[in-house]
């Protein structure tokens, strides 16, 4: 699989190194202009979840122009045009003083003024998110960005509180935390409030354009869809006795290997891709069955699989097929393609580049393309806020709550065939109220983790034939 180059540069790699990251800022010639608390049109920011993801979606809110921080490859916008106008980081939330500190300094040294949040505004604990959502007001932005668990409690609390949503993938570990979501997404909608959600390539412009000739009928009928995501893996090695077991499983690094904290590698890593399947088909799975496991020798503790392989079906018969495979000294593959009675398609590249193209026929040779699309002026992770500061500022219906909930329970409904080892169907996932932590809204510090290791220090990992998660 070849890909040309994009600027896109996901967030969660944009602040590994925060020199970098300035010296990219310098390079790009982007003024950070001076913002100050008092102007009236000041969008105000909440950030819940301190971690390189929510800190890179700061970032994306306070640019400029449609870039991000140390991307030259982007366009610029005039001041107080569309999504333009000021913005303000003024409270931070998170559960580890460490990961507070290091995000505040880092987005400080990047954003100057921008950055308000003083140490009586920088909350730490499982309610620091209530204070932080506290220190907002109409107009302003919660930006939820902690591991799906605590997603619902979260985006239920702001729409409570009457502010807007920026909410990052995952959204849900569980069907019963979709239907949460669901139902705070109808509330926020009978309020008028804007809820994002970070399925960002549906901001893709050339994922757009592919749509659109596809809709047009440039590929025919779609029969089939192929998605891979194929790297070397994520093991994780047994619980430490002597630790507090909770804190431990969130601590960074760790929620993506447990089911009740982020819906386990496949869905953290997936949801992208499957959501695209869905939106190609425009259309939700009827059913989905799969199979999935661990190679022979695996010492890994976590609860994830490191093979995933689902088919999906759609009510015309047409499939796609999903495949996640995390095995070292492996062929790696992160690409996604569609089959039409005409001709193929990729509709996604490596680290989501927009690699948009389409061949004459089903040959996916590069030389066998006959359009491609145009290289992207704003990447998708920019685009996505650029749309919800738009809607914010012009005051235009604006909530994806739903869409990316349905896609998340899609996805949950793939993982599920796998580790219940059985046909799973959309009716099935509906109607479920399954929750891997019932009582998530109250866990304390104090609290007993979930799920508990072994006396190895192993956690228990599905079992096909006697897993229940639906």
């Amino acid at each position: 699989m070849s890909a040309h180059k994009q600027n896109a540069t996901p967030r969660r790699e944009f602040l590994k190194s925060t020199a970098g990251a300035a010296a990219g800022l310098a390079l790009a010639g982007l003024a950070i202009p001076r913002v100050h608390a008092a102007e009236a049109n000041t969008i105000r920011l909440a950030l819940i979840g301190c971690g390189g993801r929510g800190t890179g979606a700061v970032a994306n809110a306070m640019s400029a122009g449609g870039l991000v921080l140390g991307d030259d490859g982007g366009t610029q916008r005039t001041p107080g045009s569309a999504a333009g106008g000021p913005i303000q980081l003024v409270a931070m939330a998170d559960l580890r003083p460490d990961r507070l500190d290091q995000s505040h300094r880092a987005l400080t040294k990047l954003l100057g003024e921008r950055i308000d949040a003083p140490p009586e505004r920088r909350f730490l604990g499982f309610d620091a998110y209530r204070q932080a959502i506290d220190c907002l007001g109409p107009g302003d932005v919660a930006m939820l960005t902690t591991h799906a668990a605590f997603r619902a409690p979260h985006l239920e609390y702001a729409v409570e509180k009457g502010v807007n949503v920026f909410m990052e993938k995952d959204f849900a570990s569980d069907p019963g935390g979709v239907k949460r979501i669901i139902r705070a997404g109808e509330a926020a909608e009978k309020k008028n409030l804007k809820i994002a959600a970070g399925l960002m390539c549906r901001h893709s412009a050339s994922r757009q354009a592919l749509i659109q000739r596809m809709r047009d009928g440039a590929l025919g009928d779609i029969q089939l869809i192929r998605a891979y995501r194929m790297d070397p893996g994520y093991g994780m090695g047994p619980f430490p006795r002597g630790e507090n077991e909770l804190l431990w499983q969130l601590s960074p690094g760790h929620p993506y290997q447990f089911m009740w904290s982020s819906g386990g590698i496949f869905i953290e890593l997936m949801i992208h891709q499957i959501d695209e399947c869905f939106w190609i088909k425009d259309s939700w799975p009827v059913s989905a069955h799969g199979v999935g496991g661990r190679f022979a020798g695996s010492t890994d503790c976590s609860q994830n699989l490191d093979s995933y392989s689902i088919e999906y079906t759609f009510d015309d018969g047409t499939k796609a097929l999903v495949t996640g495979r995390y095995i070292p000294n492996c062929y790696n593959d992160f690409a996604t393609f569609v089959h039409g009675t005409k001709c193929a398609a990729q509709f996604s590249g490596n680290v989501h580049q927009p690699t948009c193209r389409i061949f004459k026929d089903q040959n996916l040779d590069p030389s066998n393309v006959t359009w491609k699309s145009e290289k992207e002026q704003v990447n998708p992770w920019q685009a996505e806020w650029d749309v919800l500061l738009s809607a914010i500022r012009q005051d235009r219906p604006h909530n994806e709550a739903r869409r990316a909930a349905l896609a998340n329970l899609g996805a949950i409904m793939g993982r599920a065939a796998v580790h219940m080892g059985t046909l799973i169907t959309w009716d099935q996932v509906m109607a479920s109220d399954f929750q891997f932590c019932a009582n998530v809204d109250q866990l304390t510090a104090t609290s007993p983790a979930p799920v508990q290791a072994d006396a190895q220090g192993r956690y228990p990992a599905p079992v096909p034939g006697q897993w229940v998660e639906i």
